[in-house]
């Protein structure tokens, strides 16, 4: 049986009615035809949505990972056999991509272990349309997407994973750059971008993560962001946007005033400062 090849949209046009950046840009990837049409009708019905790219195996979406330029990757969770690995290794591969699992019901392991791999949505094959919609521009935005059930889960494996040090766990501070790369965290944002957002590298930012898992003494980034959701850690914390590259001109400049300096060293921090830095 022929598969369909991975392509763009032919309803789609970058920039059409405004700036590319105004369209949630998705690509669609799933076994059943029937089901890749049903989203592109929906999503066709909705001002701000674009089906940019489809896929119906897992090689497949790969490619269109590489090829397109979309916000978030609707992937079903069939399409691998190992589909939480599979979420990893998308993510590795576009760490600003969000991904929205489909599964073909509800499933507390499959959800909770997705949920620490970072994916961003997880739905059931089926979900109404409307709440599909809300939970492309819920994402989007830098939220995450659960229903009832899977959040009651969640929860559930935090309290549970809690309980054996939450007798004796202290009160805590954490420092303004913990409070911006943890706040960065509960986002969902991956240490690259965490990096950009903050201004210095990602092996800083690993420094950092570890010393607040022992601080709040959590074990991963999902507890860590339950821990902070939970006791309002870093409710007033803002989160830098991306730096907006420097001309070229301006780059030169600042690279000839540093030479003409005697060569001022990056001030970047070090991993081996992180412990003594505020």
């Amino acid at each position: 049986m022929a598969t369909t090849p991975v392509g763009a949209e032919d309803n789609f046009v970058a920039g059409e009615g405004g700036a590319q950046g105004q369209f949630v840009r998705v690509i669609v990837a799933d076994t059943q035809a029937i089901f890749r049409a049903g989203l592109r009708k929906i999503f066709a019905l909705e001002d701000d949505i674009r089906v940019v790219g489809q896929a119906e195996t897992f090689g497949q979406t790969q490619s269109a990972v590489a090829k397109f330029s979309a916000d978030v990757l609707i992937f079903e969770s069939a399409l691998a056999p190992n589909p939480v690995e599979s979420v990893s290794e998308l993510l590795r591969q576009n760490p600003r991509l969000k991904v929205v699992v489909v599964t073909p019901g509800p499933d507390e392991e499959l959800t909770l272990e997705l949920f620490r791999r970072g994916a961003h949505g997880i739905v059931s094959r089926e979900v109404e349309p409307e709440l599909m919609v809300d939970c492309l521009r819920k994402v989007v935005a830098g939220e995450s997407w659960l229903d009832s059930q899977a959040t009651h889960w969640v929860l559930e494996a935090y309290r549970n994973q809690n309980t054996r040090s939450s007798g004796s766990r202290p009160k805590v501070q954490l420092t303004p750059k913990e409070s911006l790369i943890v706040s960065c965290v509960t986002q969902g944002m991956k240490n690259k971008e965490i990096a950009l957002r903050v201004g210095t590298t990602e092996q800083v930012v690993k420094n950092y993560l570890r010393k607040v898992y022992d601080k709040l003494g959590v074990a991963d980034r999902l507890e860590l962001a339950l821990y902070c959701l939970n006791h309002h850690v870093v409710d007033n914390t803002k989160v830098p946007p991306l730096p907006t590259p420097a001309p070229s001109g301006t780059a030169s400049a600042a690279a000839a005033g540093a030479s003409s300096a005697g060569g001022a060293t990056s001030s970047i921090p070090s991993p081996a400062g992180v412990s003594s830095e505020n």
